[in-house]
């Protein structure tokens, strides 16, 4: 994805030739605002990728968090454009933008659903953080979405966690960051430097973003 996301392009999950289709890739999915994306988004999705052996992670934006009060402050190009200079230099990292196109509530269950039918041969695993783990039971259609995609849990030491479903555990280093805590950061000027990749720090600042 271009540095400047164009929204007048139709998103497309590119499939690959008819030979390579049939082995498929492995896929780790991360789902969120990203608002803005964070060290601890970065690092949870390459421990994963690394330790479960995975093709590519792909971030996808949502449009609209359906278990998030918080209004988004930012434009949804702001966020991707954040998202797409924080993995640019990490060749398995993808982002998709099929929730911001798709618009509305956005709902993991409606974007698995389109993934697994789009490219069935890859396999999807989907990396949650350990409050998400404790909370999946409670988003739309959990029962199939367990079906459609591998659980996978990014352990946090010290966290009590209580999965309903079979969970892959990938521990990772316990960085303790939260978009609102970075936000907050920024609305009373302290630095963020070293809690968001470099470019992503400019570009807030270039852009004057969570100053209100």
């Amino acid at each position: 994805m271009d540095s400047l996301v164009d929204f007048s392009k139709e998103t497309q999950v590119k499939v690959q030739p008819a030979e390579s289709q049939r082995k498929g890739k492995q896929i780790g999915i991360m789902g969120g605002t990203f608002n803005p994306v964070h060290m601890a988004h970065l690092v949870a999705a390459e421990q994963a990728m690394t330790k479960l052996h995975l093709d590519e992670v792909w971030f996808i934006p949502d449009n609209i968090p359906p278990h998030k009060d918080a209004p988004l402050n930012v434009s949804a190009r702001d966020r991707a454009t954040m998202l797409d200079l924080a993995t640019k230099d990490n060749p398995r990292f993808r982002v998709k933008l099929l929730e911001l196109f798709r618009g509305g509530v956005s709902y993991t269950i409606d974007t698995m659903r389109y993934l697994t039918k789009k490219a069935p041969e890859n396999t999807y695993y989907l990396i949650m953080g350990s409050d998400q783990v404790n909370s999946f039971h409670k988003w739309k259609n959990a029962e199939e979405l367990a079906k459609l995609a591998t659980l996978v849990g990014i352990r946090r030491p010290g966290y009590p966690q209580d999965p309903q479903y079979s969970m892959i555990w990938v521990d990772a280093p316990d960085i303790r960051l939260s978009s609102t805590a970075i936000r907050r950061a920024v609305s009373v000027g302290t630095s963020i430097r070293y809690l968001v990749p470099d470019k992503v720090r400019e570009y807030i600042e270039e852009k004057g973003l969570y100053r209100d």
